[in-house]
This record gives structure tokens, C-alpha cells and sequence, in this order.
């Protein structure tokens, strides 16, 4: 840096100062803002994770692993015991506003003063009154609920065929249906809707005493229906889930039941682990613990389509709006388990911290597990464009993505790589680049980028006192011939321009002007993709 008195003349004497030039601090048109923080997860498995994997299950069984072997694994310390229940009520509906009952024999039904009548074969329609009308009477009237409706010689039907029996209960307002069937023939419409009758018989009769294990320990004992449906319970079908593997899994295992201290073992069961399955405190956080579900190795998941997922690519605002977190997105935090999974997300915004539970991001986000991690990427865009010729820092966030690499591409051009990035510990980086035009920038990891941010560059710009001669002069590269330099004075707080004149062949200029007192610079703004650039300001003092 100069700092040198020297004499111009008799009248005024030039200072040039340390001042940086302009194309080094921030433009008014060159705000220091990045591409906004993209978001990628990825993960592993597709479920809670607690209890038996079905296809590490599957896995097992394709190896030659028995059954008992299997379940022991998945649940150490049960042991298999024999069930007493012989029927369990299953819901299949409530909440209707009518119902439609059928079926394609002749059957009855049983009112809650235990007298039974008869029904033709048919379809047959109630609404909250329990008006039906029975064989041999002339019209509908109500019976006193709830209705039992006993099956003939065919199955009953309510949108489908089950076995058992149908009882329809009003509250006056709303009617519920409720199945009650033996367990077995339960578990003949559950097996097949959970697992695919194709796999080993092994596998399957894993499958079956699970579910008979959960059935058991599950059931709302003195509520008016044991078990759902669906997966609040487990899925059951009917009839016409029904398969001959299925139901010979059933019968081979029949009454066999995972017993813990003597009482049926809650067997949760899910698709896939990733690997290992999570003990029930991980998965949701604030059960208590439970001995024979724990987090075990699951080495045969992998046969799962689902035993890695992603990457999910979520850029910061829809993220912030799926999420409900409040201020402009800036980071996901995720923090682990000893399970793998996440107990729960860290959202940073510009109004502070937000802790979110895993569970509730796996919903909000549409994940398949819990067992996920957040990556990523994010640039800043340099505060200043980059000066002709010289490198420029970008900087930003790459964390938790392999092999992130830092993309270039020229107006008009393809992405070509720029940089390997090697971030810090906590996944911040600072490259140098050094752009001959005005360029965009983005990470790469995979098939995930970032958004991308533009580094615009201005050319160098020098303005100076000749040592041989003692005349003003002053370059500019790159050298474009005939573009026009702009020397200005300072005025209050504005630039004035006093001078302008070309550029010669060689990239040098000569203004011609003497220069009172004063603070000047030389600007530069060919255009051609350059930003405008500014020299460091000379100091005329009298």
C-alpha cells in the first residue's frame, strides 16, 4: 500500500492512500445473500422399527431358520406358550350414519332381548332406528339393539365377507359394527394383509404367532370391541384376504402364543429395520422400557427394497411451512439415539430454536422411518464480485452428504466441476475460486445439488501516479480497446464524474484533467458480463 506525498506542479500535492478499491466491498446491486439451505435426508428401513423386521424375518427364513429361532430373536427372553382366548371382537366400523348387511343364504339376528329372527337372503339396510324388516313380518320396524346378526350357510357380509358374526350397535345418532370371530379364523384374514403369501413357511408362521401374540396382549377387554381393523391394531381382511399359505401357517401354529412372565408379549412387528430394530424408549421417546424389546442387529434386512431410502431433496420454504417452524429457515439439527434413530429435530430459524419430535417430522415429511439423517448444503454468495484475474472465497454449509464438489458453470454453459469441498467439523467450508466472467456456482452430492449463487466479476481497475514521468495514469484488465473509464470525485456522499476517456490497445488510460484538492477514483463499467470496478481512491490535498 502507498502512503507517499508527492508534488504536482507548484499548487497541490497528491496522497495516495491504502483505500480499498470499491470492487472489493459491497455493491449496491451485489447483496451478500446464498442460495437458501437445501435440506436432504436420507435413511433406512420403513416403520417404528420396535420388534420383529418382516423381512429381516424373511431373510431368516430363506436361510433355514426355524420359526421359534426367529421370534426369539426379535423377542429375547419370551417363550412360546399356548393361547386361551377362543374369539376376539374386531371393529370394522363406526361413526356410519347407515350401514348395508348381507348376505347370499338364508340368516338371522338376535335383539338385545335375546329373540332371534329370521332373514332372507339379501341385502339389508339400517340406519341409527335398527328398523329391519323380517321374514314374515309386513314392513320394518325397530329392534331393540344391538342387533347380532348370525351367518347361515354362507359368510355375512359388510363390504365383504368375514367369518363370525356381526353385531350392529346405534347411539342413537351413529351405528358401529362389530365383528366377533374365533382367533384363528382372525388370524387367517391378518396373516396375508401383513406379509405377502409367497414367503417361506417359516417366515410366515413367525408371522402368525406375532400376530396371535399381539392380538392377546393388545385386546380392550371389557370395551365393546377388542381389536381395530387397520394398523392401530393389525390389518385384517376377511375372507378375502384369505391364502392357502397363509392358513396353513395359521394351523401349523395354532394357539401358539409369545409369552413373557406368563403374560402374552405386545409383539410389535413392522416392514423393515435398515439393519437393526429400535428399542421401544427410542422410538417413542417416553415408554417405559421393555426387556424383550430392544434394539437387536438385523442381519438379513437388507432383502428389503426399503432398507435404504432418499435422497429427499426439501428446499427451506416448503420445509418451513411442512414443519410450522416460524422466521426463515437456516439448519436442521438431528439428534441420534443409541437405536440409530432420531428422537428429535433441531429446526434453527431466524427466530430462534425449535425442537421437534422425530415422530412428527417422519409424519409432517411423509418419511418411512425415523432412522434418517439430515444433510446440507448451502452457499453464500461472496459480499463482493470477484476482481479480474484474482481468486474470490466461497464459503457455506455442506454437512452429512458424501462427496460434495462445487459446480461452475458460465452463462450459456454446462456445470463443470469447480472444487472438491473438504468441510470443517461442522460441515462449513471456504473455497477459493477465480472466475474470468460472471459465473453461478452450486454443491453437488450424488444426484442432490443446492441452489445456486452467482459471482459476478469486475475488472481490475489501477489509477495511479507514473514514477518516470509524474503523470496520472492508469490501467484496466481485462484490456477491452475503446471501452470508456470514468474518473470520478467524491461529492458530499456521492461519486462525481469529472473526466472520461478511452481505453487504448494496451488497457492503460491518461486522463488529461489537472486535479484540484480532493478524493477521486477511476471507475470502470464496460459491460460484456463484467461488474463495474472501481480503483483504490487517490487523495489530492492543496
Amino acid at each position: 500500500m502507498w502512503n507517499r506525498l508527492l508534488t504536482i506542479g507548484a499548487a497541490s500535492a497528491l496522497v495516495l492512500t491504502a483505500g480499498a478499491p470499491a470492487s472489493m466491498t459491497r455493491a449496491a446491486d451485489e447483496p451478500a445473500v446464498g442460495s437458501g439451505p437445501t435440506f436432504v435426508f436420507t435413511g433406512r428401513g420403513w416403520g417404528h422399527g420396535v420388534g420383529m423386521s418382516q423381512y429381516g424375518a424373511l431373510g431368516f427364513a430363506r436361510r433355514g431358520t426355524p420359526y421359534s429361532r426367529i421370534l426369539s430373536h426379535y423377542y429375547p427372553g419370551t417363550e412360546l406358550s399356548r393361547a386361551s382366548t377362543a374369539q376376539v371382537r374386531v371393529l370394522l366400523a363406526e361413526g356410519r350414519s347407515s350401514v348395508k348387511l348381507s348376505s347370499a343364504a338364508a340368516f338371522r339376528v338376535r335383539d338385545a332381548s335375546a329373540k332371534i329372527h329370521r332373514l332372507d337372503p339379501g341385502e339389508y339396510q339400517l340406519g341409527p332406528g335398527l328398523k329391519l324388516k323380517v321374514k314374515g313380518a309386513r314392513k320394518a320396524t325397530a329392534l331393540p339393539g344391538p342387533l347380532a346378526f348370525l351367518p347361515g350357510d354362507m359368510p355375512l357380509h359388510f363390504g365383504r365377507p368375514y367369518r363370525g358374526w356381526l353385531q350392529v350397535a346405534s347411539n342413537g345418532r351413529k351405528l358401529s359394527v362389530v365383528n366377533t370371530v374365533g382367533l384363528e379364523a382372525y388370524l387367517y384374514g391378518v396373516v396375508p394383509d401383513e406379509v405377502p403369501d409367497t414367503w417361506p413357511a417359516e417366515a410366515l408362521k413367525a408371522q402368525a404367532v406375532a400376530a396371535r401374540s399381539y392380538a392377546m396382549a393388545t385386546r380392550k377387554i371389557g370395551g365393546p370391541f377388542d381389536l381395530y381393523a387397520d394398523t392401530r391394531s393389525q390389518v385384517y381382511g376377511g375372507v378375502d384376504a384369505e391364502s392357502f399359505p397363509t392358513t396353513a401357517a395359521v394351523d401349523a401354529t395354532a394357539g401358539r402364543v409369545l409369552n413373557y412372565r406368563g403374560r402374552p408379549a405386545v409383539t410389535y412387528f413392522f416392514s423393515t429395520s435398515g439393519g437393526r430394530t429400535a428399542a421401544i424408549q427410542d422410538a417413542w421417546p417416553g415408554a417405559r422400557p421393555v426387556p424383550y424389546l430392544v434394539s437387536v442387529a438385523d442381519p438379513y434386512d437388507s432383502l428389503s427394497p426399503h432398507h435404504r431410502w432418499g435422497p429427499l431433496s426439501f428446499s427451506a420454504k416448503p420445509l418451513l411451512r411442512r414443519l410450522k417452524v416460524p422466521g426463515q429457515l437456516l439448519d436442521l439439527k438431528a439428534t441420534p439415539n443409541p437405536s440409530g434413530r432420531i428422537t428429535s429435530v433441531t429446526a434453527v430459524s431466524t427466530l430462534g430454536s425449535l425442537s421437534i419430535p422425530a415422530g412428527d417430522v417422519r409424519r409432517l415429511l411423509d418419511l418411512r422411518s425415523t432412522w434418517f439423517r439430515v444433510g446440507v448444503l448451502s452457499l453464500t454468495r461472496p459480499a463482493a464480485p470477484a476482481v479480474h484475474g484474482s481468486a474470490v472465497r466461497v464459503s457455506g454449509i455442506a454437512r452429512g452428504l458424501p462427496g460434495v464438489t462445487l459446480q461452475q458453470r458460465v452463462s450459456g454453459s454446462v456445470w463443470e466441476p469447480a472444487s472438491r469441498i473438504k468441510p470443517a467439523s461442522d460441515g462449513t467450508f471456504s473455497v477459493s475460486v477465480k472466475p474470468q466472467a460472471g459465473s453461478e456456482y452450486r454443491l453437488v452430492s450424488g444426484r442432490t445439488s443446492s441452489g445456486s449463487v452467482r459471482v459476478s466479476v469486475a475488472p481490475l481497475v489501477r489509477f495511479f501516479l507514473a514514477r518516470d514521468t509524474g503523470m496520472l495514469r492508469g490501467m484496466v484488465r481485462p484490456i477491452l480497446p475503446g471501452a470508456i473509464v470514468q474518473i470520478q470525485q467524491l461529492a458530499g456522499p456521492t461519486w462525481k464524474t469529472v473526466e472520461q476517456l478511452p481505453v487504448d490497445a494496451k488497457g492503460n488510460f491518461q486522463p488529461k484533467l489537472k486535479l484540484p484538492a480532493g478524493t477521486y477514483r477511476a471507475r470502470f463499467a464496460p459491460g460484456r458480463g463484467l461488474a463495474p470496478g472501481t480503483s483504490p481512491v487517490l487523495k489530492v490535498v492543496a
